[in-house]
């Protein structure tokens, strides 16, 4: 086997180095310092500038930090979209609270409007109380219909905390996702599209929300000459050298969109008379994905060389690699699973060097949700069931994506 292909790799454009090196020639080292404030800057503009921006530890600590200055507390629902990884919906649980999940359109794959404003109603009905924070999910880049869930948070009063955590670049109207709602979270992971080894930032609405949002990252210190927590804070601030590299990637951030652009027009070309299966594409003109992840989903009477052999074996660590320490499974099925074709195909990729991954399980459908409300229409588990993301980073070449696309066709039976 050759070079492994993998889904998204962090790709350092070279200026990089000169901003750590100015961190280790100061001495500035710690949270804070100059790296911080321009990479802020950076996105402050790159976001249109009329918002202020936290860099942080991670895009799971904006969603956190967000949810906090929603007034998010024990006992409370927050409502968030089922589609999408977990760090959209534990940092509900961090506070005591309750998520309660909401389908998807079929259209971006994102929050349905329609079922929001059920939730919405029938949480006021059941509860007595509205929701206190609506979290839509840019699910692989792609806008959510944010024009449709801000009218109806604004008739509610509910706030917005947009996860565009994979849509950094994406834009509804021309206008950059995370800047609609009261809040934006955004990821810098080294899968994203551009990162700062590991972070994320929080998109605020004005200097004072982004003043307290810092002070709470900073662990709640009061202005007194030694250590006095009246509240409870978290170490979430980014380090001057993870800002460093993140000033270096912002000169390659519209090099990186285009090429995950570019990947997306290649895989429908090299698709387009392949029966069976669908590329997902912006819906309309007023969608601007960044295709962070170029997604297909297949016919489930398409039929895929080994399928007789999926699932026959656990997997051992994590599908994908460096995803961290994981448990063995308990057993080689779930209760909701891509099916067999789906795996068979993944199987069969990996096989040829070929980092491919089943879409978002729903978080409706995870075990440690089954007792959360649950807003559905199938659309969410027919997808994860028919699902699967291709590589699609700055380091999968043109050929790269022939190679993927062959490979498909031949697997086809």
């Amino acid at each position: 086997m050759g070079k492994r292909i993998y889904l998204c790799l962090a790709h350092m454009g070279g200026k990089e180095l000169a901003f750590i090196q100015e961190a280790f020639d100061t001495n500035w080292v710690v949270p804070l310092g100059p790296n911080v404030n321009g990479f802020e800057d950076d996105l402050k503009k790159f976001t249109g500038g009329d918002r202020e921006v936290v860099a942080l530890s991670s895009g799971t600590a904006a969603v956190h930090l967000a949810l906090i200055a929603c007034g998010v507390g024990p006992g409370d629902e927050v409502i968030v979209q089922s589609f999408t990884f977990c760090a959209s919906s534990h940092p509900v649980t961090y506070l005591g609270a309750v998520p309660v999940f909401v389908d998807s359109e079929k259209d971006s794959w994102n929050m349905d409007p329609d079922l929001l404003e059920e939730a919405i109603r029938d949480r006021i009905a059941k509860t007595g109380r509205k929701p206190k924070a609506i979290i839509p999910v840019a699910l692989y880049g792609m806008p959510y219909r944010i024009d449709e869930i801000m009218k109806i948070a604004d008739s509610y009063g509910i706030p917005v905390i947009e996860d565009a955590a994979e849509g950094f670049g994406s834009r509804f109207d021309g206008k950059v996702l995370g800047t609609f709602g009261r809040f934006g979270v955004l990821s810098f992971n080294g899968n994203k599209m551009i990162t700062t080894s590991g972070g994320g930032a929080l998109i605020c609405p004005d200097t004072a929300s982004k003043t307290e949002i810092m002070f709470y990252a900073t662990q709640a210190r009061e202005a007194y000459p030694y250590y006095q927590h009246e509240r409870i804070g978290y170490n979430y601030r980014m380090s001057n050298i993870c800002a460093g590299i993140g000033r270096g990637q912002m000169f390659v951030l519209d090099e990186h969109i285009a090429h995950h652009k570019h990947i997306c027009s290649l895989y429908k070309e090299l698709l387009s008379g392949v029966e069976g299966i669908a590329l997902h594409e912006n819906p309309s003109g007023r969608y601007d994905s960044n295709y962070w992840l170029n997604t297909v989903v297949i016919d489930p009477e398409l039929h895929v060389r080994g399928e007789e052999h999926a699932y026959e074996t656990a997997v051992q660590g994590a599908v994908g690699g460096a995803a961290g320490v994981t448990h063995a499974a308990s057993a080689l099925h779930t209760d909701c699973e891509p099916n067999r074709n789906i795996e068979a195909m993944r199987m069969a990729l990996d096989a040829a060097g070929i980092e491919a991954r089943p879409l978002w399980k729903p978080m409706h459908r995870q075990p440690v949700y089954r007792n959360s409300p649950a807003y559905v229409n199938g659309v969410s588990e027919a997808l994860f069931k028919t699902g699967l993301c291709l590589p699609s980073g700055p380091y999968v070449t043109d050929d790269d994506a022939r190679y993927i696309v062959d490979t498909i066709r031949e697997n086809i039976l």
